[in-house]
């Protein structure tokens, strides 16, 4: 499903296709490692073809040219994401791999969106799956995620990973990610929480802090 990594959120509102910046205990999910060594450049077959999406008034956008990052921010705040700061945002989505469907009438607004980050040679973190709360249920997060995964493994990219919420894993495992692939283990860096567990252990064991 940021920028910010790993931030706190509000509680979701209504329905969501996905949210990243979930906590690491709601797991990391990934291809299989038999999947990526079938052959990371294997192209991803399509439930809906770009056709039958134009056919229902959605045209498929595969760089971040002509998104407005306004509307993406209010999709975002419709599916419960925090809000991001529009310059930092637009600074993300130039640094990604961004695939969304807008509509006909609305060409710059998203109604579905979904983006990845990565050193575009070997890994790649999906981030932001999201759908306009009144087009969910469609197959639309399925479309831009078919999309961004065929975009990734087209360039190569064969460890592609992303953090899910326990009620969204099902629909990563359709998209054939699997939970903790080779009992690897999702961790995140909390400033907090690093300089909290620091103390506890420099406190247990008579440690210096400065000595750790």
């Amino acid at each position: 499903m940021a920028a910010q990594m790993m931030q706190p959120r509000p509680r979701p509102r209504g329905s969501l296709i996905s949210r990243f910046n979930a906590p690491m205990s709601s797991g990391l999910l990934r291809p299989p490692r038999a999947a990526a060594a079938a052959g990371s450049t294997g192209s991803v077959r399509l439930t809906v073809s770009d056709a039958e999406l134009a056919s229902r008034g959605l045209a498929v956008r595969r760089t971040a040219e002509g998104i407005d990052v306004a509307a993406l921010n209010e999709v975002f705040a419709r599916v419960g994401f925090p809000r991001r700061q529009e310059e930092r945002l637009r600074r993300a989505l130039a640094h990604s791999r961004v695939v969304w469907l807008s509509a006909e009438a609305e060409a710059g607004r998203p109604v579905a969106f979904a983006r990845a980050a990565g050193d575009g040679v070997f890994n790649a973190v999906v981030w932001d799956v999201v759908v306009e709360p009144s087009r969910q249920g469609l197959g639309l997060g399925r479309a831009v995620m078919e999309r961004l995964v065929d975009e990734l493994r087209r360039d190569g990219v064969a460890n592609i990973v992303l953090y899910a919420e326990p009620r969204v894993v099902g629909f990563y495992r359709l998209l054939d990610f699997a939970m903790d692939p080779d009992g690897i283990r999702g961790m995140a860096y909390y400033r907090k929480a690093a300089a909290a567990a620091s103390s506890s252990a420099a406190a247990a064991t008579n440690t210096p802090l400065a000595s750790l």
